[in-house]
């Protein structure tokens, strides 16, 4: 082959030649005339595009044995697999542990009571009870009990006017507008017609009696059609021993269409036993009963055993520390601790706890009088003004207390176990006590108080006969004393009080 015919072939061959692998020209493209990079595919003219089967072919197919027995295979499948899973969700729901049904509740039962046994105590009567009812709505509680408000005078039966209020508290108008403004806030009112209350005999020493019972029982039914939501009388078994007491039961039962609301028939006992509060909470036919058992009986022992034999009877029993006698909580509990201490225990204790104004900041009463109730206790001194240290304190403690108070009212309202639970006593010695409240799968509580002068402890232990079990921690929940710290754990065995302490622990149930 001649050289001409050489570089001939070379030229046809280096043409033929992929453009990507042809030899570069000076402006940067191949040899063939396409740019650098670009990419030439050629796609087979007779390549096939998947199009499925058609119509036919899929009934042919469809008919064979082979599908035939895989369709019937996965549609017993799928059935078994729905059966499973309904008999799964009913195991379940089989061998889950059943709500315990909540018990029959009235509104005097979900929160505490409010007794404003001295409306003089707010400025302007009953009118400012009207203008204080959105501070008192704060603390969360569910009645209000007022007065007496009642003409009378000491010891003199002929006087006893209880249809007419006194005018040196206000009158009917004004009373009109606190039951309006209360009940617009869920509040129910309870209206004290204890006869004789200026007097020293609450019936007037047996004087005319049956003419003072049929007084009251007009007298309740002329309230109540003023949309009043209950009565409270004193010394209930002296009431009644009388035969008209079974009139002023059935005023009360006869529901009015415009407050459908069940009323509230309240009596007050004072230095009785346990047992006689229970008869009487069987016999009487009050809804609720009113002891100063918490006040008469000073040890720890003897407050056990009180709750012991009251506990089942919650619903209609209602308790105190200065309520029954209509005094403040500081009369008996002589220091910010121990005010805090049985605010706890009032709250946890198993029935309604009844307080009297001013208890939620500690008020004092200053000689035989009924302190004035104090409501500014949020505002601080203006700045730059001169601070007088002992007045500023006492300000700054009122309002840690009604933080307490409020905390603990809130917390009753949401908590079964509290609200409704059931009671087991847990220890108790002449100055301490402790109980648990459990109601079915809720959280449960434990309360320990230690209200001596010395510090205890507690050993927690519940009786084998109650089937429950203490957990080996719990959580505190509410305390006194700041180094127990809120969230913290502590052991459930055996706690430690210093005097005067409070504390409220917390577990789950856990089945």
């Amino acid at each position: 082959m001649s050289k001409e015919t050489e570089i001939d072939m070379k030229d046809v061959e280096l043409n033929e030649l992929d453009p990507e692998k042809q030899p570069m020209t000076a402006d940067g493209q191949a040899a063939g005339g396409e740019k650098n990079g670009s990419v030439k595919q050629k796609v087979p003219e007779d390549e096939v595009t998947f199009t499925g089967l058609s119509k036919e072919e899929l009934m042919k197919v469809a008919g064979t044995p082979g599908w035939v027995r895989t369709r019937w295979v996965l549609l017993v499948l799928f059935w078994l697999g729905w059966l499973g899973m309904l008999a799964g969700a009913i195991a379940i729901i089989v061998q889950a542990p059943r709500c315990k049904p909540i018990p029959e509740m009235n509104w005097w039962n979900e929160g505490p009571l409010y007794q404003i046994s001295d409306v003089d105590a707010f400025a302007g009567g009953i009118a400012g009870v009207e203008a204080k009812l959105d501070e008192i709505n704060k603390l969360k509680v569910k009645g209000l009990i007022l007065g007496p408000l009642h003409t009378s005078q000491a010891d003199k039966p002929p006087a006893l006017n209880l249809q007419v209020i006194d005018p040196t508290y206000g009158n009917r108008k004004d009373l009109e507008a606190v039951l309006e403004k209360a009940h617009k806030k869920g509040i129910s009112v309870v209206l004290d017609l204890t006869p004789n209350y200026r007097g020293a005999s609450p019936w007037f020493n047996n004087d005319g009696v049956s003419d003072v019972m049929e007084k009251v029982m007009d007298a309740a039914e002329y309230w109540l059609n003023l949309k009043v939501d209950g009565i409270k009388v004193s010394d209930l078994t002296f009431a009644t021993s009388s035969p008209e007491w079974s009139k002023l039961q059935s005023a009360l039962r006869i529901n009015s269409t415009e407050n459908p609301r069940k009323r509230l028939l309240m009596g007050v006992v004072e230095s009785v036993s346990a047992d006689t509060v229970s008869q009487l909470v069987n016999d009487s036919g009050v809804d609720l009963v009113l002891s100063n058992l918490l006040g008469s009986k000073k040890g720890g022992v003897e407050r056990i055993q009180a709750m012991d034999i009251l506990h089942s009877q919650q619903m209609s029993l209602a308790w105190g520390l200065g309520a029954a006698q209509r005094q403040q909580l500081s009369e008996q509990a002589t220091s910010p601790g121990l005010m805090r201490l049985y605010q706890l225990l009032l709250f946890t204790m198993p029935g309604t706890p009844v307080f009297t104004y001013g208890d939620e900041i500690g008020l004092q009463a200053l000689g035989d009088e009924s302190p004035k109730m104090i409501w500014d206790v949020e505002t601080e001194p203006a700045e730059g003004a001169a601070v007088n240290e002992t007045s500023e304190a006492a300000r700054t403690e009122r309002v840690a207390m009604r933080k307490w108070f409020r905390s603990l009212s809130d917390l009753r309202g949401k908590e079964r176990s509290l609200l409704h639970g059931d009671y087991y006593s847990l220890s108790s010695s002449s100055s301490s006590l402790s109980f648990l409240r459990v109601w079915d799968q809720s959280e449960r509580y434990i309360t320990a108080v230690n209200f001596g002068s010395s510090s205890e402890t507690l050993t927690l232990k519940l009786a084998p006969t109650e089937g429950l079990e203490l957990p080996e921690t719990g959580t505190v929940k509410l305390s006194t004393d700041e180094e127990m710290v809120v969230d913290s754990r502590v052991p459930l065995d055996k706690i430690t009080l210093k005097p005067g302490q409070a504390v409220l622990l917390q577990f789950p149930y856990t089945g």
